[in-house]
């Protein structure tokens, strides 16, 4: 079922969708601008799947931690293995805290932007 309402101006579009000024007055003409050309939801869904892939990458760098921690645990613990966990250790947390701040930071611009409640 299509949501689009017919208000007598041909221009009018989706009833949903955000409209802007496309005159020097400031006047509404019907113009309306899709998710898709807003430079700034583009930019927040870009941050969000670098983010994504940021988080993920943490948190393999920790899981791959633990692997090579109970590999150290049977053999004895030889070098690498404690140096392969000190150093997915750092790298893991340099990479997942900047990853999980900012996709706190673009989801809470999301909800905001829909008019919900700051629930973070």
């Amino acid at each position: 079922m299509e949501t689009t309402e017919s208000s007598g101006d041909p221009g009018a579009g989706n009833a949903n969708q955000p409209r802007v000024p496309d005159s020097a007055d400031g006047s509404l003409r019907g113009q309306c601008v899709g998710v898709d050309d807003d430079p700034v939801l583009e930019r927040r869904k870009q941050i969000l799947k670098w983010t994504t892939i940021g988080q993920r990458f943490g948190y393999g760098c920790f899981g791959a931690t633990l692997i090579i921690f109970f590999v150290g645990l049977v053999t004895g613990f030889p070098g690498w293995t404690l140096q392969s966990i000190i150093v997915l250790l750092i790298v893991g947390s340099v990479v997942l805290l900047p990853s999980i701040i900012l996709s706190y930071a673009a989801k809470a611009a999301d909800s905001e932007d829909r008019g919900e409640p700051f629930t973070y």
